[in-house]
């Protein structure tokens, strides 16, 4: 029996994230409830913050789902934006929380004929909701290091996964490492897909990647980006451009200042082959720590299905993948590996996409289904 399900995610549309990746094909053939981002941590005196309460408010109340429009809602998939305290550990919030949002989802179930769903968490906060929406059984899906995500309050958010590992009917982890936390009989590993034809099939290229060698990379410039590490290689290189792509989320002046390094901001997710089918070099280049240890970045699989040349850092994520990906831990090297993108083989761009061909979210999302509609 197909059973349907109730999310907690990030805001739905807000970035293309692995459990947006999974839902959306598992909304196919079941209904969905998503419930837009309750929140990891409690809101500074800031401007960003400000904005960002205003922002969910306005959606909350207005009565809209809040989906962000670059990202269509599937037909089977409602998106509820919740009115939410996002104080983790913080007891009042935790009531209030299970009282007005339960109440908001526990609507949308009736209107939509949902009864005895599967509950899938994404966030670790959702522990304090469990049992509130009649739920026949709990799936965490535990797609990041909490203990070390960078803008989550770290003490709440790990007690609370702690409390939801031991509540819930199954863990899906997508790394080792985050697998190696939780109890191995009810913990499978499920690493990142990739849509396949969209970074594999041919795209046009921008109309903004410049011209002559270009080493380009996208995501969110975030505090896991090793500035120091890209500016020396873009020092050592002024003959290459370094073209990164994504939302400004950490002081970039060390990047910003390098005449050969150009900050473009986002770009829609499927834009992004326009950009990475055609540049010389996909670049990987993170901070050697606990938080990307554990990392199973998107863009992994993606930049392979390019075909295109891949330079690194070293992390655990690429193991599989080490024979076809230039893993360099210093800028001496890293330098070295873009210089030489140039000169490789057209043999490896072949054998890049062949080994993450099989690789795809529907595969991953095949496995998912099999694992949800086992759960009684």
């Amino acid at each position: 029996m197909t059973a349907d399900l109730i999310v907690f995610g990030e805001d739905w549309g807000r970035h293309p994230s692995s459990t947006q990746h999974l839902i959306k094909r598992l909304a196919a053939d079941r209904r969905i409830v998503w419930i837009n981002s309750i929140g990891l941590r409690r809101p500074r005196l800031g401007l960003a913050d400000l904005k960002r309460i205003v922002q969910k408010l306005r959606a909350a109340l207005s009565g809209r789902n809040g989906a962000v429009e670059r990202e269509p809602v599937p037909p089977n998939l409602t998106v509820v934006a919740p009115l939410a305290v996002p104080w983790p550990g913080n007891r009042l919030a935790a009531m209030f929380n299970r009282l007005l949002v339960g109440r908001q989802v526990r609507r949308v179930m009736a209107a939509r004929g949902i009864t005895r769903p599967v509950l899938w968490a994404s966030l670790p906060t959702v522990v304090d909701l469990m049992g509130a929406f009649g739920e026949r059984a709990t799936i965490y899906y535990c797609g990041d290091d909490f203990a070390h995500l960078a803008g989550v309050d770290h003490g709440p958010v790990t007690a609370a996964e702690t409390r939801l590992a031991a509540k819930c009917d199954r863990i899906l982890a997508v790394s080792p490492a985050l697998a190696a936390k939780f109890p191995a009989a009810k913990t499978l590993l499920l690493p990142h897909g990739a849509d396949i034809a969209l970074f594999a099939d041919p795209a046009p290229r921008a109309v903004d990647l410049p011209d002559g060698p270009v080493a380009g990379f996208y995501g969110s410039l975030s505090a896991w980006l090793d500035q120091d590490l890209l500016a020396d290689v873009a020092r050592r290189l002024p003959h290459w451009t370094f073209l990164m792509i994504g939302e400004v989320r950490v002081p970039v002046e060390r990047l910003s200042t390098l005449p050969n390094i150009r900050l473009i901001g986002a770009r829609p997710h499927g834009a992004l082959p326009g950009y990475s089918q055609h540049w010389q070099a996909s670049l990987l280049p993170f901070i050697d720590n606990a938080q990307i240890r554990a990392s199973n970045p998107l863009k992994l699989r993606e930049y392979l299905a390019t075909g295109q040349p891949v330079v690194s850092t070293p992390f655990p994520a690429l193991d599989a993948y080490a024979d076809l990906i230039s893993i360099a831990p210093d800028a001496a090297g890293f330098a070295a590996a873009i210089d030489q993108a140039t000169q490789e083989p057209q043999g490896r761009h072949a054998a890049r996409r062949d080994r993450v061909r099989s690789e795809t979210w529907e595969a991953r999302a095949a496995q998912v289904a099999t694992l949800i509609d086992g759960l009684s």
